[in-house]
């Protein structure tokens, strides 16, 4: 396990998931209040994933060159954080253009529909 992980199973869901995810979750957010695009969301999450790395490195002892392990976290990171981007944006969609926009689940909108009367 800990070779597809490239972490012990305890790091990667202390230090990745819930650390670093919670990074990830913040990081989305104050990007989709900025209205910045999907390619900013995938630049951070590179970036909490070099830091995920050094930090499994530096405080946990794990390999800090480990390519596969490196990969995995930051997919991990990059879809945690990518979700709170889409979450955030379709609620400021809603939120901000409320006779334009209706919500429609938690990603997304749709348009308001004119009411027949």
């Amino acid at each position: 396990m800990e070779t597809i992980l490239g972490s012990s199973l305890p790091v990667f869901v202390f230090l990745t998931v819930l650390v670093f995810g919670g990074c990830g979750v913040l990081t989305g957010q104050t990007l989709a209040e900025g209205w910045k695009p999907v390619s900013s969301v995938l630049a951070y999450s590179l970036l909490l994933g070099v830091g995920d790395r050094f930090l499994a490195w530096g405080l946990f002892g794990e390999q800090l060159l480990s390519l596969w392990g490196f990969i995995v976290h930051t997919v991990v990171i990059g879809l945690i954080t990518l979700t709170a981007h889409r979450i955030a944006i379709a609620r400021r969609m809603v939120n901000q253009y409320p006779w334009l926009y209706e919500t429609a689940g938690p990603f997304g909108w749709r348009e308001r529909t004119p009411a027949r009367g």
